[in-house]
């Protein structure tokens, strides 16, 4: 969380400044650093004087430009530490990691879902985290700028969206990241009991803890990471058909990406049942109702606006938007959009979906249909898509219908991440 002010509650005493603190507390970015009391301070901790202590933020805000973005207040257990970086305060919670756990487990989804869903979320979102520490640790023994995530040529701009951006903290609170919401929604004991059950097993492969991606809809086929982030292909996060059988067509080839978009074949993630569904989606995500298969209308007047505004290119008219490059599981990767003052591939998979609507587009795996007017620009763009976010590693839909249906936690994990095991770091 950060902002020029940041408002919060020690809902039970705390020790900051060596001395004991309680209540509301307000503090503003001034001159450089954090003006707090009447004084200014590089950085502050707030240290819990005792185990079940809390504090609240106020004003949090969650799904950060995506359609269902709120603002709400959030309780949460540990540590809070406040550090200024780009001339805004952020406010930090330190806990431990399985602590943690249980909070991301009830932020992503309902406490109440299956056991065993719970139980190989519980794995993967350990793996993630454990793996985002090691890297960030990794990354900062490189030299400067070892990392890149933007690639711009003549008419080409490539970007992609991962955990880099943080360099004060190990991952952020949102769904950048993974949802991390506190105390706020850790209140079912499935929740713990999940964690503890799996307490120190992560997903490994050749050695190392898997980067254990998830998503919440893939549509019926998984992407693989090269096509989403940087190019560097991962064994375990490969294109996996989201059913028993785990067949798919080559849906790097558009007629192929097309029959398969505009088809609903039979997945996992194929669901409308109300009991998997309330167990995976929280209740503002409720608010999404197609998310296996959906349509978007754009009109000529609103995709020249939306691309000038997000991309900060004129492209006068636009003419076409034309695949370039489609992951395995269709989600296209390189977009060229063709206007009538100029041309530019952009691309990863969030970028695409970012310029072509107000906040997010659920995918970008879609086929594009242009309705023509005689002037000879289309009147509008209709894209048909599949599924809900990148698509990479665990389906969360799909595998919550596999927990419905009698799947073991073990069984799920393996199904969505090939060639990895499941390993027991500590105990």
């Amino acid at each position: 969380v950060g902002g020029s002010k940041i408002r919060f509650n020690l809902n039970k005493p705390y020790i900051a400044k060596g001395e004991t603190i309680e209540g509301i507390q307000e503090v503003e970015f001034s001159e450089g650093g954090i003006l707090w009391n009447g004084n200014q301070y590089r950085e502050l901790l707030f240290t819990p004087m005792s185990k079940g202590a809390t504090f609240s933020l106020f004003e949090v805000t969650i799904g950060v430009n995506f359609h269902w973005e709120r603002k709400e207040t959030q309780v949460f257990s540990g540590a809070l530490r406040l550090v200024v970086e780009a001339d805004r305060i952020w406010a930090i919670n330190q806990l431990p990691v399985e602590d943690y756990l249980v909070s991301v487990i009830s932020s992503e989804m309902k406490a109440t879902a299956s056991p065993e869903l719970l139980k190989a979320h519980a794995v993967i979102s350990r793996s993630w985290l454990l793996a985002q520490i090691e890297r960030r640790r990794k990354n900062s023994k490189a030299a400067e700028g070892s990392f890149f995530s933007f690639i711009k040529k003549e008419n080409e701009i490539v970007k992609w969206y991962d955990r880099e951006d943080h360099t004060i903290f190990d991952v952020c609170a949102d769904d950048h990241c993974q949802r991390y919401q506190g105390v706020t929604r850790a209140s079912d004991k499935k929740a713990a009991e999940a964690v503890r059950a799996t307490r120190g097993m992560v997903l490994s492969h050749d050695g190392e803890i898997c980067d254990a991606r998830f998503s919440k809809c893939c549509g019926g086929v998984t992407e693989e990471y090269q096509y989403c982030w940087e190019n560097l292909p991962k064994p375990y996060l490969r294109a996996v058909g989201d059913n028993a059988a785990g067949q798919l067509p080559d849906l790097r080839v558009e007629q192929n990406a097309r029959r398969w978009i505009l088809g609903k074949e039979e997945a996992f993630c194929n669901t409308d049942d109300p009991k998997v569904l309330t167990q995976v989606l929280n209740d503002y995500d409720t608010e999404t109702k197609d998310f296996y298969r959906w349509c978007v209308r754009l009109t000529q007047d609103q995709i020249s606006h939306l691309l000038s505004e997000k991309l900060k290119i004129e492209f006068g008219g636009i003419v076409d938007l034309q695949p370039v490059e489609r992951g395995r599981s269709g989600r296209i990767s390189r977009l060229r959009i063709v206007g009538t003052d100029r041309t530019v591939i952009i691309g990863k998979e969030l970028e695409i979906r970012r310029a072509l609507s107000d906040t997010h587009l659920l995918s970008s795996a879609f086929v594009i249909d242009k309705e023509v007017t005689t002037q000879g620009l289309p009147a509008a763009f209709v894209l048909h898509g599949a599924g809900w976010g990148h698509g990479v590693g665990l389906c969360q839909i799909g595998a919550a219908v596999m927990g419905e249906q009698g799947y073991a936690y073990d069984a799920i994990l393996l199904h969505y991440y090939r060639n990895a095991e499941i390993k027991k770091l500590y105990k």
